[in-house]
């Protein structure tokens, strides 16, 4: 059949932006894989009515209530090409659409470091807002991955003693020492070689050991292969590339829409669901007007 929206992706985003088509009567197909990026995350923290849920709940509870939905249809597969509105999956086939929204996040590429990958999610984090609560104001890492490491140092004092590692990346400016020391940021140079212990102690190339309650770092993004195959018009972002919308989240492609993390510089599910409202009435007023 011919959909109304193909929304690729079914995570927060995806799941906001159905819920408004469906709420509009419109033919609504999901198709979703399945791999939500705050997977390796215990609770999700700063979405209102939800704080400190775990995010698999959210997330099924969010489809249970689209699905009550009867022109609502959903289809477990992950889509490995795209061309107009017309999407193929592994193993479900092609679907048609007349509108398209991407929602369907990043992947985070992580620093090479022992031990940091096991850790990330449960003691090792990049959202402070998310995350920095529960460590109690406790002992604090930032783990630069390059000089945007400023950004987490000067903003996790708010939440404990913080110590920013260089890690060999790049070194403070008189100006950024300065800040630094306004905030009482305490600065480590030196190679890190790996994260140990029951949460995130970190240890030096010299053989010093840190002991931390949870550390925080930048990963790199990547966004899936589908907008270069569309012919999306990408943004540079601090972290990778992003999805180029405009204030109704159409890409530069007419027709083709994006929401959640694919399409912000920075994301959350609080600011993944606030999107995915405005792609999916977006969405929504791009069917009425043809």
């Amino acid at each position: 059949m011919m959909y109304d929206v193909i929304i690729v992706g079914g995570s927060y985003a995806g799941l906001s932006a159905g819920l408004q088509l469906a709420r509009a009567r419109r033919q609504v197909l999901v198709i979703d894989a399945g791999q939500r990026r705050n997977c390796f995350a215990a609770t999700s923290h700063g979405f209102l009515g939800q704080d400190g849920q775990a995010p698999a709940i959210i997330a099924a509870e969010g489809r249970s209530q689209l699905m009550e939905y009867a022109t609502v249809t959903w289809v477990q597969d992950r889509v490995v090409e795209a061309d107009g509105f017309s999407v193929r999956t592994e193993h479900n086939g092609t679907f048609e659409g007349r509108r398209l929204i991407l929602a369907t996040g990043v992947v985070d590429v992580l620093p090479d470091i022992e031990g940091l990958e096991e850790r990330w999610g449960k003691h090792v984090f990049h959202c402070p807002y998310c995350h920095g609560y529960e460590l109690d104001q406790g002992r604090i890492g930032v783990l630069a991955t390059s000089p945007l490491a400023m950004h987490h140092a000067l903003m996790l004092p708010d939440w404990g003693t913080t110590t920013l590692f260089t890690n060999g990346v790049f070194t403070p400016d008189a100006e950024q020492q300065a800040q630094l020391d306004r905030r009482g940021v305490r600065v480590e140079s030196g190679v890190v070689r790996r994260i140990c212990g029951a949460r995130a102690d970190l240890e030096l190339d010299d053989g010093r050991v840190f002991s931390l309650d949870g550390l925080f770092t930048m990963s790199r993004t990547q966004i899936s292969p589908l907008a270069a195959q569309l012919g999306c018009e990408l943004a540079d972002g601090p972290t990778g590339p992003y999805l180029f919308t405009n204030d109704m989240r159409q890409t530069s492609v007419p027709g083709v829409f994006a929401c959640g993390d694919a399409s912000l510089a920075a994301g959350s599910v609080a600011l993944a669901v606030a999107e995915g409202v405005r792609a999916g009435v977006g969405a929504h007023f791009s069917l009425i007007n043809g």
